[in-house]
């Protein structure tokens, strides 16, 4: 349960808030570019407007407070940007190309593309199935979702990339019974 009612959280968000965001841009403007910036400096506030009750009550304690949070957002962007381009490189080794194999070339090209129509829930799940091979439950827990709802996620995600590779399943017609 908080601390404040609602009204105080509100004034000693909105104070935080006025006292540190041009700091707290110029501390994330340092170590990623000025468009990343302003999302980390968002995702910050949005932490500290979730844990007002932790933000220290000394102004220049929790502005260091929100030093810290920047800096595992900048982190965590970080380590998603590696992720993408490791994952983007163990798909481009997934096939050894030769250069009389054209139709091969094409199909890396294709699936590449693909790849990067993808949304990254999308990409995130079949990375955990096919790339990491890990079974429902498992990628289900390392995104803190129920199996079913991870099943549900790969399902879509794999017709996605179908969508995007051009290869989606014909209509059967209904059978008929007799």
């Amino acid at each position: 349960m908080s601390e404040h009612s609602p009204p105080e959280r509100e004034a000693r968000f909105t104070g935080l808030f006025e006292a540190t965001y041009a700091d707290l841009v110029r501390f994330a403007q340092r170590r990623v570019s000025d468009e990343q910036a302003e999302d980390i400096v968002a995702e910050a506030f949005l932490v500290a407007w979730r844990r007002t009750d932790d933000v220290p009550t000394s102004l220049p304690d929790a502005r260091a407070w929100l030093f810290g949070i920047a800096r595992n957002v900048i982190l965590n962007v970080h380590r998603g940007a590696r992720r993408r381009t490791a994952l983007a490189v163990r798909l481009s080794e997934t096939t050894t190309v030769t250069a009389d194999n054209s139709e091969l070339v094409a199909r890396q090209i294709d699936l590449a593309r693909a790849w990067d129509k993808l949304s990254g829930v999308h990409q995130e799940a079949l990375a955990l199935a096919v790339l990491d091979d890990l079974t429902a439950p498992q990628a289900a827990a390392v995104l803190g979702i129920s199996p079913v709802a991870f099943r549900l996620r790969l399902s879509r995600a794999r017709r996605a990339l179908r969508a995007f590779l051009g290869h989606l399943p014909a209509h059967s017609p209904e059978r008929q019974l007799s």
